[in-house]
């Protein structure tokens, strides 16, 4: 089943392992997501139940086929759509799916809006997964028992036809909130009993989103002054408890916004010269002039506020 796997004596994890350099994706995966210790976990268990798998084939010994679709949850801007990138290029180089793509779509790209629509556009999402993982975000729309014209049902029938017959070529993973994805599985048992796989996604701390600001302007070739530095940790507390917070989504908004009012402030200034510092560097005002830490709107307005 997976040509980097070679046959072995000892039937030595360690060397399948290496052999697999699935340790370059998690080593990728630890560097480019701050935090999320208790998904990282378990995405190096389903590493090592994959692994040991192919060797139980290896040896001749009893395996069953396993499943390998996932439910994502938690809320916007955790890293799901990350991890699950991730998740396919180790699967790929398992040998569990063969192209290691990932597809990522949502209700729009599977729903049609007419009899005789859906299925033809789901059937076409399905082809181009083949071979890799089917990333569906907020996959509840999928399900709108409320409306009794909605051909969401359909498309989730194409589903779990496909990723029963599939399986061996295929993973499909749902991601959304993780109270309306608890509502979907339990108004759909047949998509439910599919779901080897559930992972949560926590909220990041407030530490954490100011190491993961930190990683985005290093991306960026950006810095903070002193002020600025303590002017984001104040934005990211109060922004943390607004409505419409997304973690790490927030964040890179915040810090866009802040380069937008940084060369707004430079361009005010124009006729005196710039050093390479001055161009990297982002002020506490750049940070401070965001609505955050505006007064308080009027009661009722609170989800008018941006970062």
């Amino acid at each position: 089943m997976n040509s980097v796997l070679k046959n072995t004596d000892d039937f030595n994890l360690e060397a399948a392992f290496r052999d697999s350099h699935v340790a370059d994706v998690l080593d990728q995966l630890e560097s480019e997501l701050v935090g999320l210790a208790p998904v990282k976990t378990r995405i190096r268990d389903i590493c090592a139940l994959l692994l040991v798998d192919t060797l139980r084939k290896q040896a001749g010994l009893s395996t069953e086929a396993l499943s390998l679709h996932m439910s994502f949850t938690g809320n916007p801007g955790t890293g799901k759509t990350t991890v699950a990138l991730r998740m396919a290029e180790i699967l790929h180089r398992l040998g569990y799916v063969r192209k290691g793509h990932m597809v990522a779509v949502t209700r729009d790209d599977l729903v049609g809006q007419y009899i005789g629509h859906t299925a033809p556009k789901t059937k076409e999402v399905l082809k181009r997964a083949m071979g890799g993982v089917l990333f569906i975000d907020e996959a509840y729309y999928l399900y709108r028992p409320e409306n009794e014209r909605d051909y969401g049902q359909e498309a989730i029938e194409i589903l779990l036809q496909e990723m029963e017959n599939h399986r061996d070529d295929l993973v499909v993973i749902l991601a959304g909130y993780e109270d309306r994805m608890d509502r979907f599985f339990r108004s759909n048992p047949g998509m439910s009993s599919r779901i080897a796989h559930h992972i949560a996604f926590p909220d990041y701390t407030a530490v954490e989103l100011l190491a993961i600001a930190d990683l985005m302007l290093d991306q960026m070739q950006y810095s903070l002054s002193a002020d600025a530095r303590t002017a984001l940790e104040e934005y990211i507390e109060r922004r943390q408890t607004l409505p419409h917070f997304a973690n790490a989504r927030s964040i890179r908004n915040a810090l866009d916004r802040a380069r937008l009012r940084q060369a707004s402030r430079l361009f005010n200034k124009r006729d005196a010269s710039l050093a390479r510092n001055d161009l990297m560097t982002i002020e506490a005002a750049d940070i401070r002039a965001s609505r955050v830490f505006a007064e308080t709107p009027p009661p009722g307005r609170q989800g008018e506020l941006q970062p």
